[in-house]
């Protein structure tokens, strides 16, 4: 019982720690200095976790019920299309900036874009998280558990620190040169990311 406890609390909080590795936080940072507001900021933080999580618990769950492991190369094709994903926001963010394309009070958030962004971050990530999984629960429940937990952890962590930027983040925006300024910064950061994450895996597949 206290292994499978001290599983749940490991699993929650490694969920929390997962929400701030670099590929997540240029995700999420170009999304949210695209909202208006604080509010806005932690709704596509948490639409995002909850694409994450539920392909991890999806893809996580298959693999650690079947006692498979995913193949590499679909493995490394997952981490290319974080890569591809990074390049294409960090772009569209350089766009907006260079031609004053700035998000308005009035634009409703689409919460589609940031569920699809958190589903491919998920996809990637899977395979590892099953295999953490199978070694650090003694039964299937608690494995499932586990990536479950893991998955919320990652979603409060995220939408949490969204919360958190949001709000100075959303008092640059309504500055048109601070507003520029944050997006190209948000956006440059995203687009190299992207483009080393990217030639790192395609490097690992060949």
């Amino acid at each position: 019982m206290w292994l499978t406890l001290l599983g749940c609390v490991l699993g929650l909080a490694s969920g929390v720690r997962h929400a701030i590795e670099p590929d997540h936080l240029a995700a999420i940072s170009t999304l949210v200095a695209q909202q208006r507001s604080a509010k806005d900021s932690v709704r596509f933080a948490g639409t995002w976790g909850l694409g994450h999580g539920l392909m991890l618990l999806v893809v996580g769950g298959m693999l650690l019920v079947l006692r498979a492991h995913m193949p590499r190369a679909l493995e490394e094709g997952f981490e290319l299309a974080v890569g591809v994903m990074l390049v294409v926001l960090g772009a569209r963010a350089l766009q907006q900036a260079l031609h004053s394309r700035l998000p308005h009070s009035h634009a409703r958030p689409h919460g589609l874009r940031p569920l699809a962004i958190g589903v491919v971050h998920g996809l990637a990530g899977s395979g590892a998280l099953a295999a953490l999984a199978a070694t650090r629960s003694p039964t299937l429940a608690s494995g499932l558990l586990f990536l479950g937990l893991y998955g919320a952890g990652a979603m409060i962590g995220m939408a949490s620190l969204a919360g958190l930027a949001g709000l100075p983040l959303a008092r640059l925006l309504r500055a048109e040169r601070s507003g520029r300024i944050l997006l190209t910064a948000t956006g440059a950061l995203s687009l190299l990311m992207g483009l080393g994450w990217g030639a790192a895996a395609a490097l690992r597949m060949i």
